[in-house]
């Protein structure tokens, strides 16, 4: 599946259609670019084979395979499943210089990309579990390095 191209067509709703869809913890993070605790969320420990999907409209991001443990407290991916899949854009937030990473087809805020990952990439796609559903594929092998 990794850099399979995924066909998006855009995901336009408004601030209040978001808010009755997502729980109100899950709308901070996705739709406002917030961040949760380290080492909390449902997805950082995960080790189950399968597809993690944008929160907001299903989106297939990442795969089992791409997983490695970070040590960081979140889930992190060396890859998308298809780059087209998310957007990348400067943030400047708190100080630091990072890069965002959104769901390309309705621009929920992921989390953030780094040039510290393992190979065959080097970068670490650092995501939040909040941003993120599962669907468990048994045909998809476990890639969680420890």
């Amino acid at each position: 599946m990794p850099g399979s191209l995924i066909t998006t067509n855009r995901v336009g709703k408004t601030d209040a259609e978001w808010k009755k869809q997502l729980a109100p913890d899950v709308y901070a993070i996705a739709r406002g670019a917030g961040t949760e605790p380290a080492f909390c969320g449902a997805f950082f420990d995960q080790h189950k084979p399968g597809v993690y999907y944008c929160v907001c409209c299903g989106l297939p991001l990442f795969t089992s395979e791409t997983k490695f443990d970070s040590g960081t407290g979140w889930p992190s991916f060396f890859q998308p499943v298809a780059k087209e899949n998310v957007v990348t854009r400067t943030d400047h937030s708190y100080g630091m210089d990072r890069t965002e990473v959104l769901c390309a087809r309705c621009d929920a805020h992921l989390g953030h990309v780094f040039d510290d990952g393992p190979r065959p990439t080097g970068l670490r796609f650092c995501m939040n579990s909040a941003s993120l559903t599962f669907t468990e594929n048994k045909n998809l092998k476990d890639g969680t390095a420890k």
